[in-house]
């Protein structure tokens, strides 16, 4: 018997498991927290499979997104609630929730789904597991505390509990302790979760004067035990990844989970970051070759530099062509107008010259040409910020990439101005992004300025909530908000102003 017979002869006895034997009992929930140590089981629809997946991404794109923009911990639990409350809720089991179940299979199963899709490469899993460790510290931190308490002690952690007579003593001693956060009152110490390590598994703790050493063993209150909680979480979900990156081969014997796998990892910055032509297009927009000038004014500055330079020099080198193009596919402009916008933007070159050099990439980027499988899906997706951060950057001539990571700062500062910012707080602000390499959040800096007016409006007319507004990580995104808050009045008129982050 082959493995594929094996294989389908399992499933087989799951389902009889599943449907036939009364006795059989789904994976079980008994906490809201979760270190998935145990892969899910059950049958799910391949809807379920893809949706779920895509939910949990949208989450873990955005919490990338919020340390992208350097948002302290409170400012993140405060973005991230309506998030998960509506893609990826998970209620503590004392809430009495009917969907309780629903809620953590969800969880479960989404998780696992993703580690597939982002097993492949080191840079995935490192960032999939910085994701997640994030998301498990935002719940952690919120979760109820005897309902946490009682999840740590299921971890089976290589530490040992502090009995009630070692409280006793170690409160003694901790409260005649001078400068000691937790020596205060021998109540405090009386009702904490205590636990105790060897001392050099938490040099950070030791470090900041939040553990009683003594003994070569590290006395850890329960409101300190998050460190050494999520280390082992990271940890053990890198070996985990590791492991699934040399099974990932065997997957090929399903041609349906592939092409889900490798669209999910591809949008790992942004879920809704798949621009495809005139679909993207924003209702009542004139997006033709002839109005790209007068839409320029909502590009980001990526997109305006570029822009700036086709007018200027009338040309633009490949990979210049390639981003703009793809930009510009992914605000509306179909292919008869890019067609007709690059032509009349090459002025200086003839028409056999265009068609001969230039004409055909600009159909290939559109999927009006090339291979089937380009021809498929539609052509290239617009460059997410990320990938323009991250790919080639711009030789002398090209004008490509990422002003706030590619340019100087006087020749940065000189695009600001010249795009009509030129306020010295802003400019200083954005001097300071660019030098810790927060380039996300020079570029949400530089939107917020520009769009202060429109963003206050909407925000007290109740228009677009806070969160819609945050954190843009696509090109195209920026386009989208800036035209819609400049056009709020015309928008309203035609009952079309509502936008997700």
């Amino acid at each position: 018997m082959n493995r594929i017979d094996v294989k389908r002869r399992n499933v087989v006895d799951h389902r009889k498991k599943q449907f036939a034997d009364p006795s059989y009992k789904e994976t079980q929930y008994p906490h809201r927290l979760s270190f998935y140590s145990t892969p899910p089981t059950a049958d799910i629809t391949l809807e379920q499979f893809e949706q779920w997946a895509i939910d949990r991404l949208r989450i873990l794109a955005e919490l990338e997104a919020c340390s992208f923009r350097n948002k302290s911990p409170a400012e993140t639990a405060l973005h991230m609630k309506p998030l998960l409350d509506k893609y990826l809720p998970l209620d503590a089991s004392s809430s009495g929730h009917s969907q309780l179940h629903a809620q953590r299979q969800k969880d479960h199963y989404s998780h696992f789904i993703l580690r597939l899709a982002f097993a492949s490469t080191e840079d995935l899993r490192r960032r999939f597991n910085r994701v997640e460790t994030m998301l498990f510290r935002l719940r952690f931190q919120a979760d109820d505390s005897r309902e946490r308490a009682a999840f740590v002690r299921t971890l089976n952690l290589d530490w040992e509990p502090v009995s009630e007579d070692e409280k006793r003593e170690l409160s003694l001693q901790l409260a005649t302790t001078i400068g000691f956060g937790y020596g205060k009152r021998a109540q405090q110490v009386m009702d904490e979760d205590w636990c105790k390590v060897d001392w050099m598994r938490v040099p950070d703790l030791i470090e900041g004067r939040k553990v009683y050493v003594k003994g070569g063993k590290a006395y850890v209150p329960g409101r300190e035990q998050q460190s050494m909680v999520l280390n082992a979480f990271t940890k053990r979900l890198e070996q985990a990844l590791e492991q699934i990156a040399g099974a990932l081969p065997r997957l090929d014997e399903d041609d349906r989970l592939t092409p889900i796998l490798n669209h999910l990892s591809k949008n790992f910055i942004a879920p809704d970051s798949s621009y495809t032509g005139s679909g993207a297009a924003i209702e009542g927009a004139e997006i033709s070759a002839r109005n790209i000038d007068n839409l320029s004014q909502h590009f980001p500055m990526c997109m305006n530099h570029l822009h700036r330079s086709l007018r200027r020099d009338a040309h633009l080198k490949h990979f210049g062509r390639l981003q703009y193009t793809l930009f510009l596919k992914g605000i509306g402009l179909n292919l008869e107008e890019a067609l007709a916008f690059w032509r009349s933007s090459f002025n200086k070159v003839t028409d056999d010259t265009f068609n001969k050099e230039y004409r055909y990439n600009v159909r290939h980027s559109y999927g009006d040409v090339g291979g089937d499988s380009n021809r498929r899906s539609g052509g290239y997706s617009p460059y997410s910020c990320q990938r323009i951060l991250t790919e080639r950057a711009p030789g002398p001539g090209e004008a490509h990439g990422c002003p706030y990571r590619h340019f100087s700062l006087e020749n940065l500062t000189t695009l600001l101005r010249a795009s009509g910012v030129t306020d010295r707080a802003v400019l200083h602000g954005v001097k300071e992004d660019t030098e810790s390499q927060k380039f996300h959040m020079a570029c949400n800096r530089v939107f917020e300025h520009v769009h202060k007016t429109e963003l206050k409006r909407a925000k007290d007319d109740g228009v677009m909530t806070a969160a819609q507004l945050e954190t843009i990580v696509h090109p195209n995104e920026y386009f989208k908000r800036s035209y819609l808050l400049k056009n709020m009045d015309k928008q309203k008129e035609q009952g079309d102003v509502k936008m997700e982050g």
